[in-house]
């Protein structure tokens, strides 16, 4: 398949750059946590401290992200979120809503982890005194009570879609406090609430939670002797809780907006393609195929990271886009991540950064023996390839 001309010429574009102008050294970052095989360093947090903005509580959070999946072996990646024992999903999933409330609010007071995580614990303790059912009791009846008291009598709902209006729905703290999320959050406060009654004695039956992949179903709990074959399908494990998480985050704060029918890489290389860097000469300048929007957003995200503002919800967070990046390479669940990383990066004016990860992500798609095209699902695989095919090597 032919690459459309947007997307080669991102590549082309970017191999061209010389190093960052006096401008841009002082937003390199030299000590953020590392990609650690590769020693190339994230840029988010020291770009924003340069710019004046003070990011120690950020990196505070960005720590206990990272503390909690260093659990990640092999098999507990593959845990079901209902059985899972290594990793704190609960706290991984506030550290990731501390952080991002960091970066936006510029707070001088963290948010309460700890304290969202009492609230956890009340949640399932509120069960035991108002639903838990008699001693000796079947395991449907149990699940039957915890969904009613979960559902109905602690009235928590699912968010079906998600926009600026409602982007809380993506943050556990939020969604403790409002009782309204994503599908993926009322699965991982279920999975909490099992987990407390597994610890205080009064789960004695192994439970599994089945995801839903519609638009209107709620997660619900179900035992596992007695389930199918068909049900594994449903089945949310540690790591795709964690990347559904923050693939919500990337999306959500993405900041190129226009053709939803193409995927988040492919829109950012294409607004790559619609404008370059400013120069002294003067401002941006639209190509006669790009339509207002597609410059005004690409050029808006070329500025954001370094105004350290969140100028317009239309436009995304460049921020918190960066950070959700960073977050799912540290997770390493999916190659393509380095590639999303980059294009950002170049946007952001990082032209060498971004070069080095989109080199590592070409060098270790060839040392694992795969391509793109494999990992890729969909209209825009092919697109995507063609792409990462025309990167240069020098």
């Amino acid at each position: 398949m032919t690459s459309t001309p947007c997307t080669v010429s991102f590549f082309t574009l970017l191999s061209s750059k010389s190093k960052p102008s006096k401008s841009h050294l002082s937003f390199i970052c030299r000590s953020q946590r590392i990609v650690s095989t590769n020693n190339l360093d994230f840029v988010l947090h020291d770009s924003l401290d340069a710019s004046g903005i003070d990011t120690k509580h950020a990196r505070s959070s960005r720590d206990g992200f990272c503390s909690q999946i260093q659990w990640l072996s092999e098999v507990e990646r593959e845990t079901s979120i209902a059985i899972n024992r290594g990793v704190d999903l609960g706290k991984a999933a506030l550290h990731i809503a501390a952080e991002d409330d960091a970066l936006v609010s510029h707070s001088s007071v963290p948010l309460p982890v700890d304290a969202f995580v009492e609230r956890m614990d009340d949640l399932s303790m509120g069960f035991c005194s108002l639903y838990i059912p008699p001693v000796g009791s079947s395991p449907e009846l149990f699940l039957t009570n915890l969904e009613r008291y979960f559902y109905v009598h602690k009235g928590f709902r699912r968010t079906t879609s998600v926009n600026h209006s409602n982007i809380q729905a993506l943050y556990l703290h939020s969604v403790l406090t409002r009782r309204s999320g994503t599908a993926v959050m009322l699965s991982l406060i279920y999975s909490e609430m099992l987990k407390m009654l597994r610890l205080c004695g009064f789960l004695d039956f192994d439970v599994e939670i089945l995801f839903p992949h519609d638009l209107v179903g709620l997660p619900r709990g179900y035992h596992k002797q007695k389930s199918k074959l068909s049900d594994e399908q449903h089945i949310m494990t540690t790591q795709s809780l964690l990347v559904e998480i923050l693939r919500n985050l990337k999306d959500a704060f993405w900041p190129f907006k226009n053709d939803h029918s193409r995927s988040l890489f492919l829109r950012a290389a294409h607004a790559a393609n619609c404008v370059g860097p400013s120069t002294r000469e003067g401002p941006f300048k639209p190509s006669t195929s790009v339509s207002a929007f597609e410059f005004a957003s690409a050029k808006a995200a070329q500025h954001r990271l370094g105004r350290g503002v969140w100028t317009s919800v239309r436009f995304g967070d460049m921020r918190r886009a960066l950070a959700a990046c960073e977050r799912l390479i540290l997770l390493g669940s999916d190659l393509r991540e380095l590639r999303d990383y980059s294009v950002l990066l170049y946007h952001c004016g990082f032209y060498e950064e971004s070069l080095e990860y989109l080199k590592l992500y070409q060098d270790s798609m060839q040392q694992q023996g795969g391509n793109e095209k494999e990992l890729s699902c969909g209209p825009p695989a092919d697109l995507e390839e063609d792409a990462v095919e025309k990167l240069p090597s020098d």
